[in-house]
């Protein structure tokens, strides 16, 4: 052992003697830690084989076996995404389940297809853009034609995707997806152990379920449409169509041959690269807004309340050591690190920003776009109706035939300039170091109760605590303790008040903990998530 591993490890030490104090729970507490389990509306979990996940499909090349070994434990122990992950969520507002928006489309056939709240399963990945040519309502226009490439039409996609054997890892055989709905939340996770891609969304609904569930259908197909795109236009550029290595039914991907490029030599190409992906995570939510609010228009006439439904959006994005994130609303991700020179205590880092009248930044700028109204903000929420100010859906707060829909008390008066609610989202790639442990991603609700550092403070000292527990079922447990004490409750009688009442004492909460590759350094993986 270097003295850069004893370093670290007397940096581990002193952290969790520091976390292990005031950590002592009643007996009550731990029987309804118990019982909690059983009220989680999500609760899935993922291990990654070390010498499987995130290692070079070496069938590709000419490597000897012993050679092979070697280059499949470098890629773990340098470029692995994630060790593990894990997530949870529980309700707390009530909701009715998706009334039939798309003609039903959405909540009777595709959700069920999707759904997996306690486990992940193997899914069929759609080539054919099915779930698309269901529910898109602009068929063959994308969102963005700044350049040739985002010209080719779904058709291409239609006809080469199937016959693809290692395109972009969406088009993979070897997708397993994860996920549910609690409340008016809705999280997803979908991997891909062959080729090493992990993606995390986590839908805030705030006025129904409707967008959530909207997104949870479409999103990840936008992005998959997006990337494929993506990966042609890096063809095109490197002059590779035409050619046996550029065919669309070859072996090889350029996507995973850039990313490989991108982290290992090119560094204006990783950067480049890098924003090239951020880049397709906002044109699919772009593609997403612009279909949900043409079905909101179609659908009105039956369900005028859907103009106000929308949805907060974060969605983490990772492969190797590039995390890419997306988010619009005040759900956050944050990652926890211990720098390695040094004994610096461990540290949280909030990747995402909060879109939210609570921001300054956020507040003044929606004044200064509005200077001619005194009424933009009302009741601390804009034209008395929202705290949020970047959001999926909440269609009235941006156009005004969308609000000329509503009646009575549920119309916004005075709506002389819209928008008030922007679609334009925050999007931040992180390169991986050896110092990153961990990333949470949350809803809003968990953040209602603990601050960054409490998050990743708590999450540090219970992978030290238990190696094979679940954080994120343990952020929530931790969550449900607090809530009840501050409402002068026992967790019991906390969790005897039902769904609805229970949005008095707290929000809708989901969690998802990506325990990162290298954090193998500082804590066991589970292998019983």
């Amino acid at each position: 052992m270097d003295a850069s591993v004893n370093a670290k490890k007397m940096v581990d030490e002193e952290l969790f003697d520091k976390s292990s104090n005031d950590h002592s729970i009643s007996s009550e507490e731990e029987d309804m830690l118990v019982r909690s389990y059983s009220n989680l509306n999500v609760s899935f979990g993922y291990h990654c084989n070390s010498y499987q996940c995130f290692s070079l499909d070496t069938d590709e090349y000419d490597i000897s076996p012993n050679k092979r070994l070697e280059t499949n434990t470098m890629m773990t122990s340098q470029n692995g995404s994630f060790t593990c992950l894990s997530g949870a969520a529980i309700s707390a507002n009530f909701t009715l389940a998706n009334t039939n928006i798309c003609k039903g489309l959405i909540g009777e056939e595709i959700l069920p297809e999707l759904d997996s709240p306690n486990s992940f399963r193997k899914i069929v990945s759609s080539p054919s853009m099915s779930r698309l040519d269901l529910l898109s309502t602009s068929q063959g226009s994308p969102v963005s034609t700044e350049s040739s490439i985002f010209e080719i039409s779904k058709n291409i996609w239609r006809s080469s995707a199937p016959t693809t054997v290692s395109s972009n890892f969406l088009t993979s055989t070897e997708i397993k997806m994860a996920g549910g709905a609690a409340g008016e939340d809705r999280v997803q996770a979908v991997c891909s152990e062959k080729n090493g891609w992990l993606i995390c969304g986590i839908y805030d609904g705030f006025n129904g379920r409707d967008a959530a569930d909207f997104l949870a259908v479409t999103l990840y197909d936008n992005i998959v449409y997006y990337l494929y795109l993506l990966e042609c236009r890096i063809k095109q550029e490197n002059g590779l169509y035409g050619s046996p290595e550029g065919s669309l039914n070859g072996v090889k991907s350029e996507l995973t041959l850039a990313m490989r490029f991108a982290e290992n030599e090119d560094v204006k190409f990783s950067e480049t690269f890098r924003a090239g992906v951020l880049k397709c995570l906002t044109t699919a939510v772009e593609q997403a807004e612009n279909d949900f609010l043409c079905m909101v228009e179609q659908e009105m006439d039956d369900r005028p309340d859907l103009v106000s439904v929308g949805s907060c959006v974060l969605v983490v994005l990772l492969h190797g050591t590039d995390l890419c994130i997306l988010n619009l609303g005040d759900s956050r991700a944050v990652l926890a690190s211990v720098p390695s020179s040094g004994m610096d205590k461990l540290k949280a880092v909030q990747l995402t920003e909060i879109h939210s009248l609570e921001n300054p930044l956020e507040y003044q700028k929606l004044l200064a776009d509005h200077p001619n109204e005194p009424s933009v903000v009302m009741g601390n929420k804009i034209k008395g109706k929202l705290k949020v100010t970047r959001a999926f859906g909440v269609g009235y707060l941006k156009q005004k035939k969308l609000n000329d829909a509503l009646m009575g008390i549920l119309r916004v008066r005075n709506l002389c300039s819209p928008p008030y609610v922007y679609t334009n989202p925050h999007t931040v790639s992180h390169k991986v170091t050896e110092d990153d442990l961990f990333v949470v991603l949350g809803s809003d609700g968990l953040f209602d109760f603990f601050s960054n550092d409490e998050v990743v403070q708590l999450v540090y000292q219970f992978m030290h605590d238990n190696p094979i527990g679940d954080p994120a079922k343990y952020l929530i447990e931790q969550l449900l303790l607090k809530a009840a004490k501050e409402a002068a409750l026992t967790a019991e009688e906390l969790m005897r008040i039902p769904v609805g009442s229970r949005r008095k004492y707290h929000d809708d909460v989901t969690v998802i903990v990506i325990i990162l590759g290298n954090a193998q350094r500082t804590m066991t993986a589970s292998t019983s998530l």
